[in-house]
């Protein structure tokens, strides 16, 4: 159920982001149509992070994990979390682990951010929020106390407050999806529980420790991984880098997304194919005297799936690049073999930006796709 109503809503809200988008970059900013469409945009938007955070409790958001240092990432993000908080709690920053993880960055930057703003919310007239990553090692007793969770090595990420506190009823609920404390209209009732889907996700574990009137720790516990961090990210290209004159083969079934993205294609200076399945993208392939560069096709489409689409354009048109989208959930994914490999790949919804800044990195980063001796 979940993976059907997410498929829908990112493709809806693919359109929705899209059009916003391609209005907004065509209009005057002092045009007084402008302000409208920017609502509706930052309207889309919420409504984005709130389609993730749904999928994130149910467990079902589409994680794509790399070998990370989870204290660089606390650091990094540690700017941005000041900004947040304000001026009134002073945020401390103790980074102890050198243990690294496997996980998802965007997934961890969620999970740090909603527990730091679980906590600031709980300290209205200020105070000390600290941030600690240590390495630890979960012996049977703390297997004990903790049921679910396996002994190991592990990195932690522990967050502390001096905030209200929860008491034992308040606890036990905490994770719970839509449980809430807070005023209505103050908050969805998601925060935690899209923290406790995405470390479950990570086959972590998460604990709460809290006394009324004293503040809360909230521990989380990552499966250690004994590899070599990963390599650094390449830099964000530059909104002028992202355009580009190749020709791109773009296979959707989805006729308004599939509008929305040649679009935002043609607008970044690609010349567009575009096709509304693998059969017509091959008849299109075979029939196209001039080369094609790369092809963004969904992953999920009637008969022919993108993965056995890309096996079959690349045994007659080798080279080609293949950036794969798709509004399914991990699972659907998982299925088609587009998360158990290193492939280019993106998510429903997306902006047109955000379209062809992958377009751009695929082109002129990722090696050429080869074809797959199976299908999937």
């Amino acid at each position: 159920l979940a993976g059907g109503i997410a498929h829908d809503f990112n493709n809806l809200l693919t359109v929705i982001n899209g059009r916003s988008d391609l209005l907004l970059q065509r209009l005057n900013p002092r045009d007084p149509v402008h302000s409208s469409i920017e609502q509706i945009r930052k309207t889309a938007e919420r409504a984005t992070e709130l389609t993730q955070q749904l999928l994130a409790f149910s467990r079902k958001q589409v994680l794509q994990p790399r070998v990370l240092d989870l204290t660089a990432v606390v650091s990094e993000l540690a700017p941005l979390l000041r900004r947040l908080i304000g001026e009134d709690i002073n945020l401390v920053v103790i980074p102890a682990a050198r243990g690294r993880v496997k996980a998802d960055r965007a997934g961890l930057e969620q999970v740090i951010t909603n527990l730091v703003i679980n906590s600031r919310d709980a300290m209205p007239a200020g105070g000390r929020l600290t941030i600690e990553t240590a390495d630890a090692d979960l012996d049977a007793a703390f297997v004990g106390l903790h049921p679910g969770t396996q002994p190991g090595s592990y990195v932690a990420l522990v967050v502390r407050d001096e905030g209200t506190g929860m008491s034992a009823e308040v606890q036990a609920q905490a994770f719970e999806p839509f449980f809430t404390t807070k005023e209505v209209g103050k908050g969805t009732g998601l925060g935690l529980s899209t923290v406790y889907g995405i470390v479950k996700q990570h086959s972590g574990h998460i604990s709460v420790e809290s006394v009324v009137g004293a503040g809360s720790t909230l521990s989380i516990y990552l499966p250690r991984v004994e590899m070599a961090s990963e390599a650094p990210s390449l830099p964000r290209p530059s909104l002028h880098s992202v355009r580009g004159t190749e020709r791109v083969l773009l296979v959707e079934d989805e006729d308004d997304v599939r509008a929305v993205a040649r679009e935002s294609l043609a607008r970044y200076g690609y010349t567009v194919l575009e096709a509304r399945d693998g059969e017509e993208a091959l008849r299109i392939a075979g029939a196209e005297s001039g080369h094609i560069d790369v092809m963004v096709t969904d992953v999920v489409m009637p008969g022919m799936n993108g993965r056995e689409l890309a096996r079959r354009l690349l045994a007659i048109r080798p080279g080609t690049r293949v950036l794969y989208v798709s509004g399914y959930t991990d699972d659907a994914l998982s299925q088609h073999g587009i998360l158990d490999q290193e492939l280019a790949f993106l998510a429903k919804p997306f902006a047109p930006e955000t379209l062809a800044r992958s377009v751009r990195q695929v082109l002129d980063d990722a090696p050429p796709n080869q074809p797959s001796s199976t299908s999937p």
